[in-house]
């Protein structure tokens, strides 16, 4: 059986309310991205322990830390990233999960191919997965606009040259309809990547919207066909609602209350549909 889980920031900036939201929505974990304005991974010790105590009093647990790691240009220094990533892998530890989301970079300028840094990506995210040797922690790659692994080519050619156990695939069907026009990703994108996905994400989205997404099923997301193959594969890890239904960008959405609770309504009635809740 799935776990639903939950961006909740896209409702609120007060982490009380978000998790007020995921009470109300019976939704029991959060992908733990924005706290009160400030990225998980820019919280000081005293944050991080109010965010914690606050989890345990709303009985809500961390599905992911939804980690901003690789969504820097590949010529920006690795050091001090790859410090930030050692951070993420301490939240990881201090929030118990296993999870942590994470991309693979963009090339220097917008007019230069990604893919001509292949070798420079391939270096990073198999560090990374070194560091995680040994460990429970997985880093799950989330498929997204720009970055290498932008497709569903590039993102089996991570995890082939990589051959991690502990890099494994987060699938976002919307973001292949929002950046390479595809609207038969569960045709094209899913067999490439099945193999590898851990983690999913429930964002729909309309060819030719620019910032806005769908109501789940109704997009070119093919989230109910997505659904079904989760249902062949018997599929029990997260489903993590992300529903940018009045705003998405780079590094985060927003949803009306109301809206929220109808993606998940939606979303819900499709779980059903497949046996999957």
């Amino acid at each position: 059986m799935i776990k639903f889980s939950a961006f909740a920031d896209e409702v609120s900036t007060d982490f009380r309310e978000q998790l007020r939201f995921l009470q109300s929505q019976q939704v029991p974990y959060i992908e733990l991205r924005f706290v009160n304005k400030k990225n998980s991974l820019d919280l000081t010790k005293e944050e991080l322990a109010e965010a914690k105590m606050l989890l345990d009093d709303h009985g809500i647990k961390v599905s992911a830390i939804a980690s901003p790691i690789g969504k820097v240009k590949i010529d920006e220094p690795f050091g001090p990233h790859f410090d930030r990533y050692k951070h993420a892998v301490d939240l990881a530890h201090y929030f118990n999960t296993s999870l942590i989301r994470v991309f693979s970079y963009y090339a220097p300028s917008s007019g230069e191919a990604v893919e001509n840094f292949r070798t420079e990506v391939m270096e990073r995210m198999a560090q990374k997965a070194a560091y995680l040797n040994g460990s429970n922690i997985i880093m799950v790659h989330e498929n997204e606009s720009h970055i290498y692994g932008h497709s569903a080519e590039n993102c089996a050619d991570i995890m082939k040259t990589v051959n991690s156990p502990n890099l494994k695939l987060a699938y976002d069907p919307a973001n292949f309809v929002w950046g390479d026009n595809i609207t038969d990703n569960v045709d094209r994108c899913w067999p490439l990547m099945q193999p590898y996905v851990v983690h999913v994400h429930i964002k729909d989205w309309k060819l030719g919207s620019k910032d806005i997404g769908a109501m789940p099923g109704e997009g070119d997301g093919q989230i109910d066909a997505l659904l079904k193959a989760l249902a062949d594969m018997h599929y029990d890890g997260f489903l993590t609602m992300e529903p940018h239904m009045n705003a998405g960008g780079q590094f985060g959405g927003e949803t009306t209350p109301e809206q929220y609770a109808g993606a998940i309504a939606k979303t819900r009635a499709l779980c059903k549909k497949y046996c999957l809740i």
